[in-house]
């Protein structure tokens, strides 16, 4: 076991130069930052092999971080499209991207978004490991090896992988308590899915669970954050907070420790589809069965009847669970339950989630938060345009829709024109060139 891993240094007192850069960046002191991933209530996210990545933190008292998932799919594999993604997500305000890559070139993907990435790349793992069973060596998914899953996870830490989302939850029992309670929608997680299979044909247990010290190595090896998956969560809101679900979590729980103690840092992922009245019970429960360590959610999704808006059903449930407690949200795209995300998918569920991201920030008390509201509010009082532009979470949609619609003084809007309220009560105006 290393005796360097970040978590360990901040146990020892330690202020790495990765920490002094998150604290910097989150506006906080370098010793509260450090006793924050001490106690694992912080994780900062860069594997060692990766000079060029900006580490990131994501956790209590830092700003709510987003992920954006990118990658390829048997029906849609085209290496230059997934880079443009990237692209996208990393100007649009992404903290970290995924990739999720099942079809086509899987490595070459990854090695690619590697080296163009200057923010945390994760995978999981499992997918390539069940690609290349059935392409390169003829066999079915419930043919895995062991060493055939930790051999690619050994791969990619080594590549620089920032951080690998791992099912170690889904275990026999926990498939047995699904099985017995019964579920409208079973296991809808794809990782977990695999899982759930290999146990069911090769009547073993989960390898992830059964051989956890051997991942822990791996981790601390590398400084690979591992995101403890929620293989069991519900894919619709009928399933949600139910037996299994809580069972994998008070088993992420008791791992989340083994970590700790291992000096690796952990995130723990929450579930996908969850009605608005248990966001709060889940975030709780999430804190005090698995120590505080950072909450990865995963929507939540708060309806499941909008496919085509369910940026917009995730935003919700994302701005709620993250005023709650939670510190990391992965975005829906429109495209979710229906096909692969598109560039155009990929930036606006960015852009939606980071709007949910901030909601939750101005409610938690992050001051960098409200103080870019009140600057736009004191643009707006001053009806200056360029101002309110430039602040704005999406600067090139709001100059476009300004733009689109020129008003006849050519200072206020077209909604309300010269019985514009704010221009009646002052004078001081300042508008955008346009061309």
């Amino acid at each position: 076991m290393s005796s360097l891993t970040t978590l360990k240094k901040a146990r020892s007192g330690e202020i790495t130069p990765e920490m002094e850069q998150v604290a910097k960046d989150e506006g906080i002191s370098t010793e509260i930052l450090r006793d924050e991933v001490a106690a694992g209530r912080v994780i900062i996210c860069k594997n060692k092999h990766r000079v060029h990545c900006k580490p990131t933190g994501i956790g209590k008292y830092l700003k709510t971080k987003v992920n954006a998932n990118i990658g390829s799919s048997e029906a849609h594999a085209d290496l230059s499209i997934e880079l443009e993604k990237l692209r996208v997500a990393i100007k649009a305000g992404a903290d970290a991207v995924m990739d999720l890559s099942t079809g086509g070139p899987i490595k070459e993907i990854r090695q690619a978004v590697l080296k163009e990435a200057s923010i945390p790349i994760g995978t999981v793992p499992i997918y390539q490991t069940a690609i290349n069973t059935i392409q390169k060596r003829k066999k079915g998914i419930v043919e895995m090896s062991v060493d055939d899953i930790f051999s690619t996870i050994q791969e990619q830490a080594e590549e620089g992988v920032d951080f690998i989302t791992v099912h170690c939850g889904i275990t026999r029992q926990a498939m047995e308590r699904i099985n017995r309670q019964g579920r409208l929608l079973d296991v809808v997680s794809r990782g977990g899915s695999f899982l759930a299979a290999w146990m069911a044909y090769n009547n073993k247990e989960n390898p992830l669970f059964e051989y956890y010290d051997r991942l822990l190595e791996i981790a601390a090896e590398h400084e690979l954050v591992l995101s403890l998956g929620d293989g069991l969560r519900p894919g619709c809101v009928a399933d949600a907070t139910d037996r299994g679900q809580i069972q994998e979590l008070l088993l992420l729980g008791e791992l989340t420790q083994r970590a700790h103690e291992y000096g690796v840092q952990v995130m723990i992922e929450g579930p996908g589809h969850v009605p608005i009245n248990q966001i709060e019970a889940n975030v709780l429960l999430e804190k005090r069965l698995c120590h505080e360590a950072p909450f990865y959610v995963l929507g939540p999704v708060v309806t499941d009847i909008a496919p085509g808006y369910d940026h917009i059903t995730s935003a919700i449930g994302g701005a709620l669970a993250a005023s709650m407690g939670a510190d990391f949200l992965c975005y829906v795209t429109p495209s979710e339950h229906l096909r692969l995300p598109t560039v155009e998918d990929v930036r606006t569920g960015v852009i939606v989630t980071r709007i949910a991201a901030h909601a939750a920030d101005i409610a938690k008390g992050i001051p960098s938060a409200i103080e870019r509201d009140n600057q736009m509010a004191r643009f707006r009082k001053e009806l200056n345009w360029e101002g309110q532009i430039n602040t704005s979470v999406d600067p090139e949609t709001a100059r476009k829709l300004w733009e689109g619609s020129p008003s006849k003084n050519g200072t206020t809007c077209t909604m309300c024109g010269e019985y514009c309220a704010i221009k009646l009560t002052h004078t001081k105006v300042t508008t955008p060139c346009i061309d």
